[in-house]
């Protein structure tokens, strides 16, 4: 009942992200990013999220907080790979498409985000860059699409 009121009534991550995105970014699937070398990874979910845990190297970026003139001088090539995640892969969409408006060229919105990422038996890392299962599932109704690992919440 919770989801049908909440609007989640997708089966499948690839439903939830039709629904919620507007496929204004280009998608790079969790098999492709773990092929990629020569990228920034940057999470564009809140402190709390990434404090629990992130993919490895990933650089915090948040959301609602997000400073582009912290990314121009992190990242002052335009045409340099960016992967953006969050949880499932909605708020990386808007903050993509915010790096895109600013002449980045080469921008990419993880697929299913951090969840899918474990969901495939991916390693997470904590702030000791030692691997753990928890990630911070955002909130109840979204945390029904991380199926693995240790579900963690404010």
């Amino acid at each position: 009942m919770v989801l049908v009121q909440f609007g989640f009534t997708q089966e499948s991550i690839a439903e939830l992200l039709e629904e919620y995105n507007d496929n204004s970014v280009p998608y790079i699937s969790v098999e492709e990013l773990k092929q990629e070398q020569d990228h920034f990874i940057l999470d564009a979910r809140e402190k709390p999220e990434f404090l629990i845990s992130h993919l490895k190297g990933a650089i915090h970026v948040g959301y609602d907080r997000f400073d582009m003139d912290r990314i121009t001088i992190l990242i002052p090539n335009k045409d340099q790979r960016i992967v953006v995640y969050c949880s499932i892969g909605i708020r990386s969409e808007d903050i993509a498409e915010k790096l895109l408006k600013e002449g980045y060229t080469n921008v990419y919105n993880l697929f299913g985000g951090i969840f899918e990422w474990k969901n495939n038996n991916n390693a997470i890392f904590d702030l000791q860059n030692e691997e753990t299962e928890k990630i911070h599932a955002f909130s109840e109704s979204w945390g029904k699409w991380l199926l693995k690992g240790e579900k963690v919440y404010d």
